[in-house]
C-alpha cells in the first residue's frame, strides 16, 4: 500500500493541503500590518499578498527546498509513511496555533515532523545536523534581525521626516507600504512554498520518479507557489489580529519599516537556502518598531506567549510525528 503510486498521489495531495494551511496561516503575517494601518481592507489586502506570493515563481531557483529535501534527515532512510507523519504532525500543529491565534512557524513545525518520524525509523543517526542547527539557530537569529532591522529604520525614517508635516508624512507611508507588503509577501512565497516543494520531490525521489539525482521539477515549482497564494488568500483571521494590533499598535511608516525589515531579513535567508519563519521575522520587526515609540508600547505579555509557541513548536510536532509513525506503522505496512 505504502509503495504504491495511488499512495504517492496521496502524499503530494497531503503535501499540498499543507501548502494551502502554510499559506492560510502566514497569511496574516503577510496583511497584518497593512490591515492594522487601515491602508487595504482585508478583503483587497488578501488578494495582493497571494498575488505576489505567487509572482516569486519568477524570482528565485529552489535553494530552501534542496534543504528541506536533503539536509534534514538523510534522504536514503526517506518512506511515505516518514513523509506523511510529518505533514501530519505540522498541519495538527498549524491548525492547533492557528485556533489559539498565535503566530507559529510553519517551517520549524514540518522539520520537526521529520526529525520526530526520522528518529522513530532510524534514530539520532539519520539526522543531518547541520542542517537542523542552521534551521534552529535561526529560530533566534531571524526574529533578532527582524527587531534590529526594525528597529534602525523607524529610527532612520524618524530622523529624516522629523520636520515634515505628520498628515503628509501618513499619506506618503500609506502608498509606500503597497511597496513593502508586496515585498514582505514575495520573501514569504520564496521561503515557504519551498517547504512543500522539498517535500513532494522527496516523495518523488523516493519512488524512483526522479531518477538518480534529486531536484525539483517545475510543475511542482508552479503547483506550490500557486496553493500557497490560494492559502493567502483564504485568510487566517484569528492570527491577524494578534499580529497587527495586540503586538503594538502601528501606523503606516511603523508598518513599512516593520514589512521593509522582515522582508530584506526574509530574502536573504531564501537565497541562503535557508528555511526560516517568516512569522518569527515580522514578529521581531514589529517589535522592534514598536520598541522606538516607548519600550511600553510593546505588550511583552503577548510577546512572551508568541516566544513559548515559538520554543514549543519543533519539540512538539516532533512528538507529535513520531506518534503518528508508531502508531501507523503496523497498519499500513
Amino acid at each position: 500500500m505504502l509503495d504504491s503510486l495511488a499512495f504517492v498521489i496521496f502524499l503530494v495531495a497531503v503535501a499540498l493541503v499543507f501548502d494551502f494551511i502554510n499559506g492560510f496561516h502566514d497569511s496574516a503575517n503577510s496583511i497584518a500590518t497593512i490591515v492594522s494601518t487601515q491602508v487595504l481592507p482585508p478583503k483587497y489586502a488578501v488578494i495582493w499578498a497571494a498575488f505576489f506570493n505567487f509572482a516569486a515563481v519568477f524570482f528565485i531557483g529552489v535553494p530552501v527546498a534542496k534543504t528541506i529535501g536533503t539536509g534534514i534527515i538523510h534522504p536514503d532512510i526517506i518512506d511515505n509513511l516518514l513523509i506523511f507523519s510529518a505533514l501530519g504532525a505540522a498541519i495538527i500543529w498549524n491548525l492547533i496555533t492557528w485556533y489559539f491565534g498565535l503566530p507559529s512557524s510553519s517551517s520549524h513545525a514540518l522539520i520537526g515532523g521529520l526529525i520526530g518520524a526520522g528518529m522513530v525509523k532510524g534514530g539520532s543517526s539519520v539526522l543531518v545536523w547541520s542542517g537542523i542547527t542552521k534551521a534552529t539557530i535561526f529560530i533566534v537569529v531571524s526574529p533578532m534581525i527582524g527587531m534590529i532591522l526594525g528597529l534602525a529604520l523607524m529610527i532612520l525614517v524618524l530622523n529624516l521626516s522629523r520636520r515634515s508635516n505628520p498628515s503628509k508624512l501618513d499619506h506618503i507611508f500609506r502608498k509606500l507600504q503597497l511597496f513593502s507588503a508586496a515585498t514582505y509577501s514575495l520573501g514569504h512565497g520564496m521561503n515557504d512554498a519551498q517547504k512543500t516543494m522539498g517535500i513532494i520531490a522527496m516523495v518523488l525521489f523516493g519512488k524512483g520518479l526522479l531518477g538518480p539525482t534529486f531536484y525539483i521539477p517545475f510543475w511542482v515549482v508552479f503547483l506550490c507557489y500557486f496553493v500557497i497564494a490560494m492559502g493567502t488568500v483564504s485568510g487566517g483571521w484569528r492570527i491577524v489580529k494578534t499580529m497587527g494590533t495586540r503586538i503594538t499598535k502601528l501606523r503606516p511608516m511603523g508598518g513599512f519599516c516593520a514589512e521593509t525589515a522582515a522582508a530584506i531579513s526574509i530574502i536573504g535567508a531564501s537565497l541562503a537556502g535557508i528555511p526560516v519563519s517568516t512569522t518569527h521575522t515580522i514578529t521581531g520587526a514589529i517589535v522592534g518598531v514598536g520598541s522606538t515609540i516607548r519600550l511600553t508600547a510593546v505588550r511583552w505579555g503577548i510577546a512572551g506567549n508568541i516566544i513559548w509557541a515559538w520554543i514549543l513548536t519543533i519539540p512538539v510536532s516532533s512528538f507529535i510525528s513520531a506518534l503518528l509513525y508508531f502508531i501507523l506503522k503496523p497498519f499500513l505496512q
